[in-house]
C-alpha cells in the first residue's frame, strides 16, 4: 500500500482545510446559478412590498457577513428565515450562517439550520449542498451511518463528484478502505479534469494503494 511523505501529507491537510473553509461558498455560488431561474420565478409571485422587505434583509445579513460576527449574522439569518421562509432567500440564508457556524465550531446550531434547508427550500440544488455541509458535520462528529445517509440521497450529477469524495472520507473514516477506494475513484472520475480538487482526491487514492 502506497503511503504519503510528510510534504504530501501537509498538502492533503491543507487543502482539506481550505475545502472546510470556503468549499461551501463555491458550492452556494454554484447553487444560486443553477437555482437563479427557479427563484426569479418564484419572486414573480411575490407581492412588490414583501419582495422589497425580503430583499432588504437579506441585504443586512450580507452586510453582516462582513462583520465576521456570528451572532450579527445568526439575527440577520434568522429574520430573514422567520419572515420570509417561503421565500428563495431564507434557505440561502440559512446556508451562509451556517457556514459561519461551523466556521466558529457551533455545530448544533448549524446542524439546525442545514436541517431547515433540506426540509423546506424548494430548490434541489439547495437542498444538495446542505445535504453535503451537513453530512462533513456529522463526519466530523462521528456519526458515520448519519452522514452516509446522506450521502445516499439522489443527486444530481453536477455533485456526484463532491458525494463521491465525501462518501470515501467516511468510509475511510470507518476503516472500510476498499468501499472508500472505490468511493475516491469514482469522484476522480466525476470531477472536472481540471478542476485542483481532482488533485486532493488523486492523494486520498494514492494513500489507499491507488486505483484497483
Amino acid at each position: 500500500m502506497a503511503t504519503l511523505d510528510l510534504q504530501e501529507q501537509e498538502q492533503v491537510e491543507a487543502l482539506k482545510a481550505w475545502w472546510k473553509d470556503n468549499g461551501t461558498w463555491l458550492l452556494l455560488a454554484l447553487a444560486l446559478v443553477l437555482g437563479g431561474f427557479a427563484a426569479t420565478k418564484g419572486w414573480q409571485a411575490y407581492k412588490e412590498k414583501q419582495a422589497g422587505e425580503a430583499a432588504t434583509l437579506f441585504a443586512e445579513l450580507n452586510k453582516q457577513l462582513g462583520s465576521k460576527d456570528p451572532k450579527r449574522i445568526n439575527d440577520a439569518a434568522t429574520a430573514v428565515i422567520d419572515q420570509f421562509g417561503s421565500s428563495a432567500y431564507a434557505p440561502r440564508a440559512a446556508l451562509l450562517a451556517a457556514q459561519i457556524n461551523i466556521q466558529v465550531k457551533d455545530s448544533a446550531h448549524a446542524k439546525t439550520q442545514l436541517q431547515w434547508v433540506i426540509d423546506h427550500a424548494s430548490e434541489a440544488a439547495l437542498k444538495d449542498v446542505a445535504r453535503l455541509k451537513l453530512a462533513s458535520v456529522l463526519l466530523d462528529e462521528k456519526s458515520y451511518s448519519e452522514a452516509l445517509t446522506l450521502l445516499d440521497a439522489q443527486h444530481p450529477d453536477s455533485f456526484a463528484g463532491l458525494y463521491a469524495d465525501l462518501k470515501g472520507d467516511v468510509l475511510n473514516a470507518q476503516g472500510k478502505s476498499e468501499e472508500a477506494r472505490t468511493a475516491y475513484q469514482q469522484a476522480f472520475e466525476k470531477i472536472d479534469a481540471k478542476s485542483p480538487y481532482r488533485n486532493l482526491v488523486q492523494m486520498k487514492l494514492d494513500a489507499l494503494g491507488g486505483a484497483k
